[in-house]
């Protein structure tokens, strides 16, 4: 496994736990530690792992709007809780992380994965129709297409 992406599958069990445990910042920083050093031992990626992690913490109301208004026959708290999370995920990627780095494709091709890998049968699809509509309306609005 490539370590960008296992360092958004820790990124994921941790805001999936965040979440289980009613968004308890107090146990966010110890919920990264632990999953990184038990499902990524030597991994060189842990900065990228708080980044992304944050980064979602940070910015998730308006994260959650924007689920909410690509998805909206399913509001937030109806979503699973692992889809929930690969999508603010997958958002924060595609809106916030450098381009170069992360392009859009990229950050939506993983959520997907992710989603296939954690969430349930139709998780991927799901992901890909709401970060596919978003990415349109980004593409819209920068006047491509």
């Amino acid at each position: 496994m490539a370590s960008r992406h296992l360092a958004r599958s820790i990124a994921i069990q941790s805001l999936y736990e965040w979440d289980f445990k009613n968004y308890n910042s107090e146990v966010l920083k110890e919920i990264i530690e632990r999953n990184i050093n038990e499902f990524g031992p030597g991994l060189k990626e842990t900065e990228f792992i708080n980044n992304l992690v944050n980064g979602v913490v940070n910015h998730l109301k308006e994260l959650d709007k924007i689920i909410e208004k690509a998805a909206p026959m399913w509001p937030i708290d109806q979503i699973d809780m692992i889809d929930r999370n690969v999508l603010r995920l997958g958002l924060y990627e595609l809106l916030y992380e450098d381009k170069e780095e992360v392009p859009p494709k990229v950050a939506i091709n993983e959520a997907i994965e992710l989603a296939k890998s954690f969430g349930g049968e139709s998780s991927g699809k799901f992901i890909n129709g709401v970060l596919g509509t978003v990415y349109r309306e980004i593409e819209k609005k920068n006047g491509n297409k």
